[in-house]
């Protein structure tokens, strides 16, 4: 099984998206897999199937293992497993999980357990990617105080603070440097993702993070929080809620998990139409003659008023007009849902509709 496990989290809001689909009860949807929690937060609200696509096998080994861990461990071990809360043998956890894992995850994990010890939820590149820059360089920066200062920072203090303690020179130059395509590609993320971007990487980045840290209650955004600390406040993804897991763990039936492309899947598939899709931000990695042929596919094999949920972080996609007769815009949806989606990366949300 190959080694790259590029997201140990899915760093998409999962409240946003879930809204933004509209899960309803009975339904059928297909999911991005990544690392699994957005496609069991979908499962809160009861539909009769999810199917999680990967084509990647680490990113479903990590799916596997979460399902594992819904139905062996309590919620406070739940929490531990992931690293969203300490534990001091978190491979013990992993030990309870491992009888119910496919051969291929078990494999997967079984030669990781420096990556379970630490928990799950830091393993992939990309969150390692985060961390590097949170250990290495914003010590240069801001001390562990400053940071806990903003994390505690009520609505009236969060743009004064940001402007006058935290936005510093060397804050700027160093997150510019850090989160520029030389360094995102070679430590971050799959080069592959800026085959199709144009300009300024780090500029973009920055000035999404910097509107998240002056508008944002930082220490109740998990993924913030995340970011900053390395893991989560009381606030928790969709997933990780007290409140979920009962409702999750009880519908790990519903969830079907497929080592598959999207546009393979999209090609076969024949089953049932599809009543809402969580496409994540997929549509960075390809062509745009490629994600015109992936929505008409996409619109043929979905039922009337099935709903597209999709992130634009660096490449902008939105369906063109010669698939309006198949697709409607919901900007109408997206709008407010954008305005309260709390993952800083991403500089557009787009639903559109089957008609």
């Amino acid at each position: 099984m190959t080694n790259a496990l590029r997201y140990a989290q899915c760093w998409e809001d999962a409240d946003v998206l879930v809204a933004a689909l509209g899960v309803r009860p009975g339904g059928t949807y297909v999911a991005i897999a990544s690392a699994g929690d957005n496609a069991l937060a979908m499962l809160t609200a009861g539909p009769a199937r999810v199917i999680a696509l990967d084509r990647e096998p680490a990113q479903l080994a990590a799916l596997a293992l979460r399902v594992a861990a819904y139905r062996t461990l309590e919620h406070g071990e739940l929490l531990a497993m992931v690293g969203s809360r300490p534990h001091d043998d978190r491979l013990a956890l992993y030990a309870r999980c491992r009888p119910l894992l496919d051969d291929d995850a078990r494999a997967y994990w079984n030669a990781r357990p420096a990556a379970v010890r630490a928990g799950i939820g830091s393993a992939g590149r990309f969150e390692r990617y985060l961390a590097l820059f949170r250990t290495a360089v914003m010590p240069l920066i801001h001390s562990h105080a400053t940071v806990r200062e903003l994390l505690a920072c009520g609505d009236g203090e969060r743009a004064r603070f940001y402007d006058e303690r935290w936005n510093t020179l060397r804050w700027r130059l160093a997150f510019r440097a850090f989160f520029a395509r030389p360094a995102m590609s070679a430590l971050g993320r799959d080069p592959r993702f800026f085959a199709h971007a144009d300009g300024p990487v780090s500029e973009r980045l920055l000035a999404r993070i910097a509107h998240a840290l002056r508008e944002d209650d930082a220490g109740a955004n998990p993924y913030l929080h995340w970011i900053l600390t390395g893991a989560h406040g009381e606030a928790l993804p969709l997933a990780l809620r007290p409140e979920s897991f009962d409702a999750i763990r009880a519908s790990l039936d519903r969830l079907e998990i497929r080592r598959s492309s999207l546009e393979a899947f999209v090609a076969d598939y024949d089953g049932a139409p599809v009543d809402g899709w969580n496409l994540s931000d997929v549509f960075e990695y390809v062509d745009d003659e490629t994600y015109r042929s992936l929505l008409a596919r996409i619109a043929a094999v979905s039922a009337p008023r099935a709903r597209l949920a999709y992130w634009n972080m660096l490449v902008p996609r939105r369906r063109p007009e010669t698939l309006a007769p198949f697709l409607a815009e919901r900007e109408d949806v997206a709008a407010p849902l954008r305005a309260r989606d709390r993952v800083p990366f991403y500089g557009d949300f787009v639903v559109e509709e089957a008609r």
